[in-house]
């Protein structure tokens, strides 16, 4: 591979690392794991999650994501909400236990993104997204194509 490009290749796979790195830190910093910042993150987003939803945004291990869904549901900040069931699938949702644990780690999250946004601005933080979307598809396609 041509110098040029390979420094190119590992300079975007750093980065992605180092991003993804930033959520690990700020998860460790909050005494809960990276997988279950997710789970939250999730959550967050969609106001329910289910473990599939989970594993093929973030593309973890059904296994993986099972843990982290039994033991939240264990420790009583998860429960099963049948209005978003889909057949065998089951949709989780925050107990009352589980927004009372959440809300501090959530506000944090919030305040860490949105002071981000502001310094990077919108329309950078648009086309990154972009960028990398583009990318990933172009990845996966390669992946498929035969050599």
């Amino acid at each position: 591979m041509e110098q040029e490009n390979l420094k190119l290749l590992s300079d975007v796979n750093h980065t992605i690392i180092k991003f993804r790195g930033v959520y690990s830190e700020w998860s460790g910093r909050h005494g809960i794991s990276y997988n279950e910042m997710l789970v939250l993150y999730t959550i967050r987003e969609n106001s329910y999650c289910t473990q599939k939803q989970i594993c093929e945004n973030y593309l973890l291990p059904k296994q993986t994501i099972h843990n982290v869904i039994a033991r939240m549901r264990k420790a009583g900040y998860l429960v099963c909400d049948e209005s978003h069931n889909n057949g065998r699938e089951k949709a989780f949702v925050l107990s009352q236990k589980g927004k009372a644990y959440a809300a501090c780690f959530m506000e944090s999250l919030d305040s860490m993104e949105t002071r981000a946004l502001e310094t990077l601005g919108k329309e950078k933080l648009q086309a990154l997204t972009q960028s990398v979307r583009e990318y990933s598809m172009a990845l996966y396609q390669a992946l498929d194509e035969p050599r």
